[in-house]
């Protein structure tokens, strides 16, 4: 905004809602986590300022985000984890790969923890992200309750590898043994993988898709 106040909540456009990365990670048509950081200004360059007409201001938004030095996930409940939903990556993780993007370098990103008010814990990323692989996608209990429940719990399965995938692609915190473990975990066990076969197997293409991607 040329000459006035720099904006301070930025958003979609009216009307529209996401911040441009899902269509991407799902057709694969980007190249690098710039890219992604292109989607996320691309999609949230509308300035809401309190007025009846929001305006586009690419640069206010480039301008503020050359200041951000941490980008922070507050999660006020325990329901769900950070790969129960797109959303998550394509905020948190998108916004991170547009402060990349605009600064240069990578901020530090961090997840905070509010479910409890009395003991709030606030850890980086990847130990979130640590935490949830061990807690849940390589939980045997949580990998046979998905089984049992038939096409829609394999098609959560594939989800949750999707979203983890997507969280790497955009700030690059997950390590590599993730995805050596799902595929030990999930499609190397011949009797796991008949389930999902029986199941689902079009999820089961998009598992073994993503994970030679």
């Amino acid at each position: 905004r040329q000459g006035g106040p720099q904006g301070r909540i930025y958003g979609s456009a009216p009307g529209a809602y996401g911040a441009g990365l899902q269509a991407l990670i799902d057709s694969g048509a980007w190249e690098s986590r710039s890219d992604l950081g292109q989607a996320f200004l691309s999609w949230s360059q509308w300035s809401y300022d309190g007025s009846a007409a929001p305006s586009l201001d690419r640069s206010g938004l480039e301008q503020a985000l050359g200041r951000v030095q941490v980008v922070l996930h507050n999660q006020d409940n325990r329901e769900h984890d950070l790969l129960d939903s797109d959303d998550y990556y394509q905020f948190h993780g998108g916004l991170a790969a547009a402060v990349h993007r605009v600064r240069g370098e990578a901020p530090a990103l961090w997840f905070a923890d509010h479910s409890r008010r009395e003991r709030l814990r606030i850890r980086p990323l990847s130990a979130e992200i640590d935490k949830v692989m061990r807690s849940r996608m390589l939980y045997p209990r949580w990998i046979d309750g998905m089984q049992e429940h038939g096409y829609k719990g394999v098609f959560e399965m594939a989800a949750s590898l999707d979203y983890l995938f997507a969280y790497d692609a955009a700030t690059g915190v997950v390590p590599n043994w993730c995805y050596a473990a799902l595929q030990d975990s999930w499609l190397d066990q011949p009797e796991r993988k008949q389930i999902l076969m029986q199941h689902n197997p079009w999820a089961l293409r998009d598992m073994a898709e993503r994970l030679l991607e």
